[in-house]
């Protein structure tokens, strides 16, 4: 037989995950769940809180943005510095999860009743 416990998650806790997957397009919310150690349909009713309260949801869109590629061949320090911002950008990204998923092991670690 298997018991279904409520688990009380913090604010902030939530506020990370939902974050988390709205800056991950190329992610699941299965897989991002997997990884916090929550289900799936929690993490999916968050997000679609949080979207409900920002009235429509995140605006979606890269690093490109708004920018049009077709122009032609960019010179040389253009491109390193783009490609700097991408990587600084994907740094920020992997903080975010390192964060989120200390806070998730802290959390799970004081459940514990050993």
């Amino acid at each position: 037989m298997s018991l279904m416990v409520m688990k009380n998650y913090p604010p902030e806790f939530k506020a990370d995950a939902v974050a988390l997957v709205l800056s991950r397009p190329d992610r699941t919310i299965t897989s991002i769940a997997r990884d916090l150690g929550v289900s799936r349909e929690t993490l999916r009713v968050w997000v679609r809180a949080a979207q409900a309260r920002s009235e429509g949801g995140h605006v979606a869109g890269g690093a490109t943005a708004g920018k049009d590629t077709s122009a032609g061949p960019v010179p040389s320090d253009d491109v390193l510095e783009e490609e700097n911002k991408q990587l600084k950008a994907r740094i920020r990204e992997l903080e975010q999860e390192r964060d989120i998923l200390r806070k998730a092991a802290k959390l799970f670690a004081g459940e514990t009743n050993w």
